[in-house]
């Protein structure tokens, strides 16, 4: 989706004009997909700027660092702050995308990385919806979920991504709005950016970690949000042809939020249009990310 630059970006420490932040044509990261990312939302809301769940992005962030053996010259709490800092010198008020990246700069080539610069930027814009669209029709791709034997689902790498390009472009092509991936057992995994939710029967339910899955941030405050209003999650495997019959799907992320998916393969999903369980669900998110929850306010930042 097209966006809208910024004025400054923080690069390891410092601002620097959105045109100046570059980095040498032989950057490790650019060349072998050694970056660890996240994706934050904000949302606008009371004469102020709301980060959603900012604490915890940070936290996986440096978890996903720390799988990849990369030492990061900041802090949780630094990094925590640059986010609050970029927003207010580009003095953001609508609402915004933030994407933090740790990634392994210049020292050379080869895989072996060890003694590189560990480098940290933080960009921040102006940004609407991900998906176009309130509902989403979607296939199943041929190409299998990243498996936790090769590479770690659980740290949010550049790497892992170019698994999730080939779906999305594959589905795009084949006139659908986004791809499901089934791991390396068949079972269902995730979107290409998104986790998934299954409504049968009044439930929830959801793969588990052990199906390769990232365990989103957006899924957690959804458990969480289910709990409140009493409908009952369930991480167990799922199967592609579960879907078909399910009273509804929905995905969730940060770019995504909650939106349902009512078509699978060519095949309706419940009536073909978003479900009751779904729209609740939807609701509540909606009114936690601008604070108006008032069991979960701990899960916005004001910026101003």
């Amino acid at each position: 989706m097209p966006f809208q630059e910024a004025e400054y970006i923080w690069l390891d420490g410092k601002f620097v004009k959105w045109s100046e932040a570059k980095v040498p044509i032989l950057t490790h990261g650019l060349h072998y997909g050694t970056g660890v990312f996240e994706g934050l939302r904000a949302y606008p809301s009371d004469h102020n700027l709301l980060v959603f769940r900012l604490e915890d992005h940070i936290r996986r962030l440096m978890n996903s660092a720390k799988i990849y053996y990369m030492n990061v010259q900041h802090s949780t709490k630094e990094l925590v702050n640059a986010v609050i800092e970029t927003l207010k010198i580009n003095k953001i008020k609508t609402s915004a995308y933030i994407r933090p990246i740790i990634f392994v700069g210049y020292g050379g080539i080869g895989l072996n990385w060890t003694g590189f610069p560990i480098q940290s930027a933080i960009a921040a814009f102006s940004y609407g919806k991900y998906f176009d669209k309130p509902e989403l029709k979607v296939g199943v791709s041929s190409w299998r979920r990243i498996s936790d034997q090769s590479t770690p689902p659980q740290a949010k790498a550049t790497g892992n991504y170019i698994n999730s390009v080939l779906a999305k472009l594959d589905a795009l092509r084949n006139g659908y709005d986004d791809a499901i991936l089934l791991d390396q057992r068949g079972f269902v995994s995730e979107g290409t950016g998104e986790n998934i939710f299954m409504v049968k029967d009044g439930k929830m339910y959801t793969p588990s970690a052990a199906s390769s899955i990232l365990e989103g941030i957006t899924r957690d405050s959804v458990m969480q949000l289910s709990k409140d209003l009493e409908v009952e999650v369930v991480e167990r495997d799922i199967s592609r042809t579960e879907l078909y019959t399910a009273d509804e799907v929905l995905f969730t992320g940060t770019a995504a939020e909650v939106i349902a998916i009512v078509e699978i393969d060519r095949r309706t999903i419940g009536n073909g249009s978003m479900g009751k369980t779904t729209k609740r669900v939807r609701d509540a998110y909606l009114k936690a990310v601008v604070g108006e929850d008032k069991h979960h306010k701990d899960w916005a930042t004001p910026i101003y």
